[in-house]
């Protein structure tokens, strides 16, 4: 017969704790996403202006506001579901980290994006994010030096290495420096957020 100590339990807790305000954090992200295109259609594409525009003053706040943005359902849709996925396996070690991880890609990846786009652009959507989110956990093991996140990070790689570099590729309507600039700020995300780095916080 086994027992289960005080101790135990209470990492137990603390470990469903963490979890679930990572996930927690996740469903209101993508949450906003969805609202956002409710209000977005019902209002005949308004919000699309506050996106990425390049090179320009004002178009500085699409760097926060245009992973909320989409080019209608179908595009929301496309996002949805790598974001979720690779979001979730970032939002087991808690809201803390779901959150650094997303501001780390959000504002790197998108003043990249603001930076390079062509003239007279509006870059919107969440992809960058899911570079972003992807990269970081395929080097996250590396740079924390731990097998079980470098064998996640292959199983990144295998399951969407292909989609991930033909987003790379120049395509008419697809911002590929959004893409670029989200991998590489999932990059410096993982290599900000190490162990060692945060130990040294501490």
């Amino acid at each position: 017969m086994s027992y289960q100590t005080p101790a135990r339990r209470t990492g137990r807790a603390v470990d469903t704790a963490r979890i679930g305000s990572g996930l927690k954090l996740l469903v209101v992200l993508v949450g906003l996403m969805w609202l956002s295109e409710v209000i977005d259609t019902v209002t005949n594409g308004a919000l699309d202006q506050y996106g990425i525009i390049s090179r320009e003053p004002r178009g500085l706040i699409g760097i926060l506001t245009a992973p909320f943005l989409h080019l209608g359902f179908g595009h929301l849709v496309s996002n949805t579901l790598p974001l979720v996925t690779l979001g979730a396996l970032i939002a087991v070690s808690g809201a803390a980290r779901l959150f650094a991880v997303t501001a780390i890609v959000t504002v790197i990846g998108g003043f990249g994006t603001w930076l390079i786009s062509p003239p007279n652009t509006i870059t919107i959507g969440a992809s960058g994010l899911v570079f972003g989110y992807a990269s970081y956990l395929i080097l996250r093991g590396l740079f924390n030096r731990r097998l079980g996140q470098v064998l996640l990070g292959i199983i990144v790689v295998m399951v969407w290495g292909s989609a991930l570099f033909s987003g790379l590729l120049p395509q008419d309507g697809i911002s590929w420096q959004g893409h670029l600039f989200g991998g590489i700020a999932g990059v410096l995300a993982a290599w900000v957020l190490a162990d060692d780095k945060q130990q040294r916080v501490k």
